[in-house]
């Protein structure tokens, strides 16, 4: 003989006059004590609570079952019954997603690596990133990262959205592209001014010479003008690092700190124009060229500014 089945209503402990509020809020509490997932001990129970909940929440299927309770074959309230238990698994899976913690996706990390002129008029790069930093799916992402003029060592680029997924139908993490400028052999970076140094012979100096110095445009030639002291700084403008993007956006200077070279290893010839020129200027004897005060030491003395 089958087993008869509750009446629907004792199976939801609601009364057979409970509206539509009531019967969801008593079907949501029952299913999420009963649940497999939750309560391994309670699967035919929500089985039956499925059930009820499949015929009561449909208004006509509800009124047949007011009318005819259970069908004689046990079957519930006929052809509709499969759709409305599907129905029913849906709102108690709404139920458990929502139960579970919501956790934003982490933040990724990439180290991009340009140039010292990339860093400065700016550029774009492209950049792979793996879906899955944990190394389980070795599939990669591309990504063109945009690096503006006058970027600085360290500066950061945000791509929202672009980290890892998260959890719970929380939103996904970022994307950090941390920018790291290659050193240059012969420029320093000082704001959006550019520095660089220039040595000197002492002739050079101390008369006066074109030089070509080398900039981020290509070589530039420089007065340099008599009587130049060593550590002197020499400008030259508007060949710096652009201040911002765009035609016309306004650069920094050039930056040339002078440095003057010491002569060394003199032939006898040479040591001979140097101690006649101290001679001229009264500043040592033809017959006492290392004396103190001397030629060479009124060089050094120019050379160390």
């Amino acid at each position: 003989m089958a087993r008869r089945k509750r009446d629907f209503y004792d199976v939801l402990g609601v009364d057979k006059g409970a509206d539509e509020a009531e019967i969801k809020r008593a079907y949501r509490e029952l299913a999420r004590k009963f649940h497999p997932d939750l309560n391994p001990e309670g699967a035919e129970a929500f089985k039956q609570i499925n059930e009820a909940y499949a015929v009561l929440s449909d208004g006509r299927e509800r009124a047949r079952y007011d009318r005819w309770g259970h069908d004689p074959d046990g079957t519930g309230s006929g052809g509709g019954f499969s759709s409305m238990v599907d129905a029913a698994q849906e709102v108690i899976n709404d139920v458990l997603r929502r139960r579970k913690p919501k956790q934003r996706g982490r933040d990724l990390r990439y180290t991009l690596e340009v140039s010292f002129e990339e860093a400065a008029f700016g550029c774009t790069r492209t950049i792979v990133v793996p879906i899955d930093p944990t190394g389980a799916n070795p599939a990669t992402r591309e990504f063109s990262v945009v690096v503006p003029p006058g970027t600085r060592e360290g500066a950061v680029r945000m791509m929202k959205g672009e980290g890892e997924g998260g959890k719970g139908g929380a939103g996904p993490g970022d994307l950090h592209v941390i920018v790291r400028v290659k050193e240059h052999p012969t420029f320093k970076r000082d704001g959006h001014d550019i520095v660089s140094d220039l040595p000197l012979t002492f002739a050079q100096a101390a008369l006066g010479a074109v030089i070509e110095v080398p900039t981020l445009d290509g070589p530039v030639k420089m007065r340099i003008p008599e009587g130049t002291q060593g550590g002197r700084t020499l400008r030259i403008r508007g060949r710096g690092v652009p201040r911002s993007a765009g035609k016309n956006p306004g650069r920094g200077d050039h930056l040339v700190r002078v440095s003057v070279l010491t002569p060394t290893n003199l032939s006898p010839r040479q040591r001979e124009l140097l101690e006649e020129l101290a001679h001229t200027l009264g500043e040592v004897s033809k017959h006492e060229p290392n004396k103190k005060g001397g030629l060479l030491d009124r060089v050094r003395s120019l050379l160390d500014g």
